[in-house]
Formats: C-alpha cells, structure tokens, sequence
C-alpha cells in the first residue's frame, strides 16, 4: 500500500511537472509569433517609409545599425529614435534609390528575427546602379518593441556605385 501511495505521487508530480513545461513551451512560441510579427511590422514600415509604424515599434534606446562602407553617409550605426529620424532616415533617402525588392526567408528564436532576401538600387549622387545584390537583417525584439536593427548587404556593391563616377554607368 505504501509503494503504491508513492508510486501515485511520483505520477501525479509527473504530470504536473510536464503540464508546467507544456505550459512554458506554449508561452515561449506565443512570444517568439509576437518576435517575428513584430519585426515583420518593422521591415514593412522601413521598407514603405511609414515613420509614424517605425516610431510606434521602437524601444527609446532603439539602434540601427548599416555595416558597410563608413565613408557612405547612412552607414554605422545610430544611436536613439531622434538620430535615426533625424540623421539616418534623411541621409538614406537622399543617398539611396531602391528599385528592387525581395524578402525570400524568415526565420526567428526567442527575440531575435531575421529576415534575407535581394534587391538592387541607384545611388543618387552618381546615378550607378548597384545591380542586384543579397542583404540580411537581425531584429532584436524585446517586450513588442524593437530595440536594434542590425542591416548587412553587399556594401561592396553599394560603395561602388556611390563612389563610381557617372562615366561608369
């Protein structure tokens, strides 16, 4: 009788442990779909320019970051919602024309996303074509905000074509 009392407790704290675990894992991938969603908004209102979207999913201590080339004015990275508005966002867009677009994957675990694909632009100043090259994006998530965007592409091609010189077209 006593074997059989603690073998039913050892079942019952079983299954209480496992329903704790199910629990926790269900709530993991509920905040993970809030990760991807999140930075899927985010891509959606940078790629748009939808400021007032990019304003409302920033963290206030918000990065963005552009690897590259740091003799092109929009790449490095910068620091708060006001120099991202303010300096990133003007330079970008007086610097650079995208004339193709494409996110091909996604993919997200816990607060990060990433998203890859393909595009190609037209530097302004010189009016070079980049031709199309690949770019991949990290997005921190925390608590339905983004708090970084990491953005890598083939800044090799974009600095060829914002260095080159209109004969190179």
């Amino acid at each position: 009788m006593k074997n059989k009392l603690i073998l039913t407790l050892v079942v019952i704290g079983s299954l209480v442990t496992s329903l704790a675990q199910a629990k926790d894992i269900e709530k993991g991938a509920l905040a993970t779909k809030g990760t991807l969603a999140t930075a899927q908004a985010f891509l959606e209102a940078a790629g748009s320019g939808n400021g007032e979207v990019l304003n409302q999913l920033m963290t206030d201590d918000f990065v963005w970051h552009n690897e590259g080339d740091k003799s092109i004015p929009w790449i490095g990275p910068w620091q708060g919602k006001d120099v991202v508005f303010k300096t990133f966002m003007p330079a970008f867009g007086a610097g650079l024309k995208v004339t193709s677009w494409t996110t091909d994957y996604s993919f997200e675990n816990g607060e990060q996303a990433v998203f890859m694909g393909t595009m190609s632009a037209i530097a302004n100043n010189t009016g070079i074509d980049t031709g199309k090259f690949t770019w991949a994006v990290r997005v921190h998530v925390v608590d339905g905000k983004v708090k970084s965007w990491n953005w890598m592409e083939d800044s090799f091609a974009v600095s060829q074509a914002y260095h080159g010189s209109k004969k190179d077209k």
